[in-house]
């Protein structure tokens, strides 16, 4: 739905710029606490291209930086301001943060030389920008307000990364994490591994695509080659023959991340394929394409399932996305009785291949879902813990003799990955079944999202 306020436009559909349309998303986050990826829905269709692109990038960075950026506005002004001048002074926040991280002038020490020279530094046009947007987008009695804390700020945020062995609080706020998770990492993975996943997380995403051209095709030679097959790294700047790559069906943009757990599964010709907890399917349209390659087209099949739900239509449009290998898309819940599911759908109740990728945390994909960390509770990793067992129970009764069974998790947390595992095979449930293999990528290592992937074969 379109948000009244963002529909006041002084220039068809573009409501005075990327910049106030990003101010008008941030205050709305920090009024309701939407999620990112449904704040953008609010945005007009009109707005595409650059300007978009700029308002992504502006709220991304500014829920990014929030920790480091609340805190330091905290202690520059004693009464929070209301939510649209807040939002201003994030976004001018943020464009300092950027500004300091590009070696730009660094505090507002140099501006002021430049400014008595004539000039006009970064910083001067930071405040400058932050003041006249707040004009519009609060009062002007507010712009001044504007005008002295970021001004401030701007020297306030001058600081060297903490050092080494800084405790949880100094590098929850520096790197602008919840305490408590940065304390739970420390305990888990020590000082040096989550300093490299703190640092890991507060970079902008990098935009993969997996190539789904034709067979011996090749993508266009300004995509970037990576050291994972059928994978490229998309350039920023070309996004119209992008899109256009994207509606011939050539390239689906997926983090490489995702090949693991398909990989581990290797479809093979003519096998049906139950893909459980399947939206937004691009997986589903992974072990499709591999089921293509292994048997040509007209062999194998693919089965997705997942609760009837926002996720269905995205999962939909994956799935029409496949050629040559037949599909079919059940919505349903696992845990309820999930013979009686597939009977109703006249589909098979045993697989010789079951990919199980659960809900989890999201630890692991915290670049592409900036605002997860902001979300989640310390108890939801016990909680997702239960379901992931529950889950894997249920779909391990769906795997035929000597079939397998992948779990696979976007999450480094050991809680919902060996931990899971271990509880599994405890069980009765875990009897009939040998882990053979497993994959582990911890982002700062593997240089893409973090995941973990277990394969299972049934004795």
């Amino acid at each position: 739905m379109l948000d009244p306020g963002l529909s006041k436009s002084p220039s068809a559909n573009r409501f005075g710029g990327a910049w106030a349309a990003a101010a008008r998303l941030v205050s709305r986050w920090l009024d309701r606490h939407q999620r990112v990826d449904e704040l953008f829905e609010a945005l007009p269709p009109g707005m595409i291209g650059a300007d978009r692109a700029r308002c992504q990038h502006l709220v991304f960075g500014v829920v990014r930086h929030f920790g480091r950026l609340d805190a330091e506005l905290k202690r520059l002004v004693a009464h929070p301001p209301r939510f649209e001048t807040r939002a201003v002074l994030l976004l001018a926040g943020f464009e300092l943060i950027e500004a300091q991280a590009r070696g730009n002038p660094d505090g507002a020490g140099e501006d002021k030389e430049k400014d008595k020279a004539g000039g006009e530094g970064l910083t001067a046009k930071i405040v400058h920008h932050a003041v006249e947007q707040a004009k519009t987008l609060a009062s002007p009695a507010e712009a001044r307000l504007v005008n002295a804390v970021v001004r401030k700020l701007a020297v306030a945020l001058v600081k060297s990364p903490p050092p080494k062995l800084a405790d949880a609080a100094v590098l929850a706020e520096y790197f602008s994490h919840p305490e408590w998770l940065v304390r739970r990492w420390l305990t888990q993975a020590g000082a040096d591994a989550t300093r490299r996943l703190l640092e890991w997380n507060q970079q902008p995403a990098t935009v993969y695509a997996r190539w789904r051209g034709p067979e011996g095709s090749a993508p266009p030679d300004w995509f970037k080659p990576t050291p994972w097959p059928g994978f490229s790294e998309v350039p920023s700047g070309r996004w119209p023959e992008v899109e256009q790559l994207l509606k011939e069906g050539k390239i689906y943009l997926q983090d490489p991340a995702t090949r693991l757990a398909v990989d581990l599964l290797a479809p093979q010709a003519g096998e049906t394929v139950l893909d459980v907890c399947a939206a937004p399917g691009g997986k589903s349209l992974l072990i499709a394409d591999a089921l293509l390659r292994a048997g040509g087209a007209g062999t194998g099949r693919v089965v997705a399932l997942d609760l009837p739900g926002p996720r269905i239509e995205r999962l939909k449009q994956n799935l029409s996305r496949a050629t040559g290998v037949d599909v079919a898309l059940v919505q349903g819940d696992l845990l309820s009785g999930e013979f009686r599911l597939f009977d109703d759908h006249r589909l098979p109740t045993e697989y010789s291949a079951v990919l199980l990728d659960v809900p989890c945390s999201n630890t692991g994909v915290m670049r592409h879902r900036v605002d997860v960390k902001w979300r989640l509770q310390e108890r939801d990793f016990a909680q997702h813990a239960r379901q992931q067992l529950s889950l894997l129970h249920a779909a391990a009764r769906l795997v035929a003799p000597g079939g397998r069974l992948v779990y696979s998790t976007c999450s480094v947390d050991p809680e919902e990955n060996a931990q899971v595992l271990k509880n599994f095979f405890d069980s009765r449930a875990g009897g009939p079944f040998k882990l053979e293999t497993s994959l582990t990528s911890l982002p700062w290592e593997s240089g893409h999202d973090g995941a973990g992937a277990f394969m299972l074969r049934r004795q």
